[in-house]
């Protein structure tokens, strides 16, 4: 027992002196850059964020007691209120889960004052939110049609959105003050549920919400949220509509690389935050089926331009990823030798040396590691205010279910299974989304099945049914169904849900 301990230590010994090599070094001082980069941008978006606030805060107390609709309460007189465009708000579902009825009703109950429709896109009205969303609307006694001719804004809005009641409002102001904008996006904000799959899930947007916290132009998109000309569509202008038809695999992707491609403008608003409940029995195998759907996305393209950017883009992350989590590794053996030669006395002055090099190595990755979570803590903070002065009227969202100790083990995880997830869709070539197998050929989706062995019990981050009791498969995709109703936007027609 003593040779094969004092062999172990043996080996620990060296990893430890082996960790304090020039180049190990610049990998661990690499990590804390990028926690120190990480909490640079959490902290710039959360500026972005507590500006907004303030400007709402100001304007109550000058009297505006709807700021949080409108920054000048003169907006809501009605001869203002009736020159307000036309918008169509399009929302595909798939699934009925927990937090869906609620995500429904703030939308379809905004507070915008102009003309407004809903169109809800189902694939099957055995889907089991055909029943949900009937009764949903029979309840609050709308009408829903396909894009009226005189639409002038289109609003693509995932179903586990919850909207605040100025959101359309806002998003409209912005498209109506400057017309040169393409598209109008913004973010989620993840309310975890307690398990670490749902800490993960938070953990991979965070650092993604930076893109969005600009306040202005963006390079970024969320196909949750997309404010659009309706003229674009009808008139496939810079091929929207033909690039989703025609092979597309992601709605965001394809239409910022086609943004990018055409010179035209992205923007979020600073107001564009949603709270995103995810589902209180989401686990980790669940996380992973979304990671692997994320991944998936880089592999996708419509031009040559587009997979330069998404293979950079898969490169860098991965790099990343992995200079993320190398140090802390190297932290767990410089922390496990440091406490040997405390344990066992030893006094060989280089293997001290070493340990106290190492020492020093892990005290600053810690204080970079703190430094970055209090960035994190104080981001998600600045976000939850807003969305509860932007949504007076619903529950009061706070941090105190927030546990920072899974976030830490869930940043680890996350960044070490991303490039393992990459790679895989890398050569995979295909994903099962939601019971549909996508297969991609040269960036586009060239096959899709369909088979009962394919269908999860749940959809990954809301936890939804994706089913009724026939549990019934059609042979149409649900990209085919939504992409035949783009093309058939330019005649309005009458239809039930």
């Amino acid at each position: 027992m003593s040779t094969t301990l004092d062999s172990m230590d043996s080996i620990l010994f060296s990893l430890s002196r082996a960790f304090c090599t020039p180049f190990a070094v610049f990998v661990q001082i690499q990590g804390c850059v990028i926690c120190l980069l990480l909490a640079l941008g959490w902290l710039m978006a959360a500026y972005v964020r507590n500006r907004e606030i303030k400007r709402i805060k100001n304007s109550m107390k000058a009297g505006n007691s709807l700021a949080f609709l409108y920054q000048d309460i003169n907006e809501l007189e009605h001869s203002r209120q009736a020159k307000l465009p036309r918008v169509s708000v399009v929302m595909p579902l798939k699934g009925f889960g927990e937090h869906n009825l609620h995500n429904w009703r703030s939308q379809i109950t905004s507070l915008y004052g102009g003309p407004l429709e809903f169109l809800f896109v189902l694939e099957s009205t055995e889907d089991p939110a055909y029943h949900a969303v009937s009764r949903l609307l029979a309840t609050h006694q709308i009408g829903v049609e396909k894009m009226h001719k005189d639409t002038k804004y289109v609003l693509f809005l995932d179903d586990d959105v919850s909207l605040h009641p100025g959101t359309i409002g806002a998003l409209t102001s912005e498209m109506e003050k400057n017309p040169e904008i393409f598209i109008q996006t913004g973010y989620p904000l993840d309310l975890p549920s307690g398990t670490l799959g749902s800490y993960c899930i938070y953990e991979y947007h965070m650092p993604c919400s930076m893109g969005f916290a600009t306040g202005g132009t963006t390079f970024f998109l969320w196909g949750g949220c997309m404010m659009m000309h309706a003229d674009d569509f009808r008139q496939d202008r810079y091929g929207v509509v033909s690039g989703l038809r025609d092979g597309g695999y992601s709605d965001d992707m394809t239409l910022a690389a086609l943004a990018g491609a055409h010179k035209r403008l992205i923007t979020s608003p600073p107001v564009a935050v949603f709270p995103h409940p995810l589902a209180t029995d989401l686990s980790f195998g669940r996380y992973w089926n979304y990671l692997r759907k994320q991944t998936f996305v880089l592999e996708s393209y419509i031009s040559k331009v587009n997979w330069i950017m998404n293979k950079a883009l898969f490169a860098v992350h991965c790099y990343l990823s992995w200079g993320f989590v190398a140090p802390y590794v190297m932290s767990v053996i410089h922390i496990t030798s440091a406490l040997r030669i405390y344990i066992k006395g030893y006094s060989q002055l280089e293997d001290a040396t070493f340990a106290s090099s190492g020492m020093s190595l892990v005290i600053l990755l810690a204080i970079c590691t703190f430094i970055e979570l209090l960035a994190m803590w104080n981001l998600t903070r600045r976000e939850v205010t807003l969305c509860n002065l932007l949504s007076p009227e619903a529950p009061r969202l706070t941090l105190a279910p927030y546990n920072w100790g899974l976030i830490f083990i869930a940043m680890l995880v996350d960044n070490f299974l991303y490039p393992i997830s990459a790679f895989r869709s890398h050569f995979s070539q295909s994903i099962n989304w939601s019971g549909i197998r996508y297969h991609l050929r040269n960036g586009k989706v060239f096959k899709i099945e369909r088979r009962n062995d394919m269908v999860p019990a749940k959809t990954d981050l809301g936890g939804k049914h994706l089913y009724g009791k026939k549990g019934a498969t059609h042979k149409a995709s649900f990209l085919s169904s939504l992409g035949r109703n783009l093309a058939h936007w330019r005649q309005p027609k009458k239809f039930d849900v």
